[in-house]
């Protein structure tokens, strides 16, 4: 009896030991019974005979992808998907060389690739940015294994799609270092064309925000090299802008000045930078006087570098106009501390006291006139200057069929600017030169009979 007892033991323990076999889970597997062979494989991977042999784990990482791909069995094993993705990490560690896939097939890296995918897709269309990323992390990993390994007979670098889709995600989870990474990958490949154009300036804007200055230089160097016919020039000017100093802007702009290589988008892009230097603190008068002639002369070198360019003329015409504005606010401050003056003089009955009075306001008054004086000829060249400008702006727009809205703002400011030019220019007239005051007067009619018009 003990004799068939052992016997009976020995028999079990074989039944077992076959059944934990990795063929076992190959044979339910090729029949399609992945859960009788998730059973089985189960087994395999925490027996000590085959725990250590990629056999099982190859096995186990395909047969849960089969159970992550089909919605049933994905419903019933929600940890499917990660459970592979450990199993195929497993396998990988113990066969670098791929030999067992390469002889029982790809299958499941394909399932999890367009498992991932898919759900990916899923869940970008839901607005969950973390986890769309998360699994187009995973879709990405997997075709680049089988693009590596030569498993697919397309002839592909990447999955685009997957990797633009990463990209995304991450930029719209506002994880933009991680975005930049995937962006990265498409500049690195000189990917082109309208899809991917977004990537090259995104590259651009983020490596401006983030001050570096290495990789800003290579990928607008790279963005330049796949797409020539757009406009990169105001990337880097912004990049100058944002990272520089005013003075090593001013010098950048003198270097690319003088070396005739700044283009039209250059001189304006600078023109709006030395613009925008009156904002600086601790800026003084000198040093913004000094910004704004800058200012003037880019825009002016953009309109040589495009007589059509109703943006620059503006620009010029404006920054003059403005000049004139703050002039005339100090002639019209002397006129009122004048009058102040005047209204503050005691009455004196006595003549030397009054005499005396009338000196002493002589004193204050002389140097406010004199200010005034010198003040009319830079406030009438000014003047001119800004309508000249102005009015180029207003010619090249006056006629054109369709404006875009920037160019809708610019043309009716300009003739409201004009006629408040022509305005000014008619009042000084006024009582001193009639044939002068009557030109004037019919230039203000025609501007102002054009306000609102566009």
């Amino acid at each position: 009896m003990k004799k068939f007892l052992l016997f009976a033991a020995c028999a079990a323990t074989l039944q077992i030991a076959n059944a934990q076999d990795p063929k076992n889970v190959e044979k339910f597997a090729l029949l399609g019974r992945y859960e009788d062979a998730k059973t089985e494989v189960d087994k395999s991977v925490t027996d000590p005979k085959f725990s250590g042999k990629p056999e099982a784990w190859y096995w186990k990482a395909r047969v849960y992808s089969e159970l992550a791909k089909t919605p049933a069995t994905a419903t019933k094993y929600p940890n499917a998907m990660q459970d592979a993705d450990a199993a195929f990490r497993k396998y990988e560690e113990l066969d670098p060389t791929m030999a067992v896939a390469k002889a029982k097939g790809s299958d499941g890296y394909f399932n999890m690739y367009s498992t991932a995918f898919n759900a990916g897709i899923k869940q970008f269309n839901d607005k969950k940015w973390d986890d769309a990323a998360k699994s187009f992390d995973v879709s990405n990993q997997y075709i680049n294994t089988i693009i590596r390994n030569k498993w697919t007979t397309q002839s592909l670098l990447m999955d685009t799609i997957g990797v633009l889709y990463a990209a995304y995600a991450y930029q719209n989870g506002k994880k933009n270092d991680q975005a930049a990474k995937y962006y990265a990958i498409l500049a690195d490949n000189k990917i082109g064309g309208d899809t991917y154009i977004d990537a090259y300036k995104f590259l651009a804007v983020h490596y401006t925000d983030t001050k570096n200055e290495a990789m800003f230089h290579k990928y607008l160097a790279l963005a330049r090299e796949v797409y020539p016919k757009e406009g990169w020039d105001e990337f880097d000017v912004d990049y100058m802008d944002k990272n520089l100093s005013l003075d090593e802007k001013l010098a950048a702009y003198n270097k690319g000045d003088a070396a005739g290589t700044l283009s039209e988008m250059y001189y304006l892009q600078f023109g709006d930078v030395f613009v925008k230097a009156k904002t600086e603190p601790g800026l003084d008068e000198a040093k913004h006087k000094e910004f704004t002639a800058k200012a003037a002369e880019a825009f002016k070198k953009a309109y040589a570098k495009n007589n059509q360019n109703a943006l620059a003329a503006f620009n010029v015409g404006v920054i003059y106009y403005n000049m004139f504005v703050e002039l005339d606010d100090k002639y019209a401050a002397n006129i009122r501390a004048m009058q102040a003056l005047n209204a503050d003089k005691p009455v004196e009955k006595d003549p030397k006291k009054k005499a005396a009075a009338e000196a002493a306001l002589k004193v204050k008054i002389d140097p406010l006139k004199a200010a005034n004086t010198a003040l009319e000829k830079p406030i009438s060249e000014n003047l001119d200057v800004a309508a000249e400008w102005l009015e180029k702006s207003y010619a090249i727009l006056k006629d054109k069929a369709t404006r875009t809205g920037t160019e809708k703002s610019v043309i009716g400011k300009s003739v409201d600017f004009l006629a408040n030019i022509y305005q000014y220019k008619r009042d000084r007239a006024r009582g001193k030169d009639n044939k002068v005051f009557e030109a004037y007067e019919a230039k203000f009619k025609e501007f102002d009979a054009l306000h609102g018009k566009y």
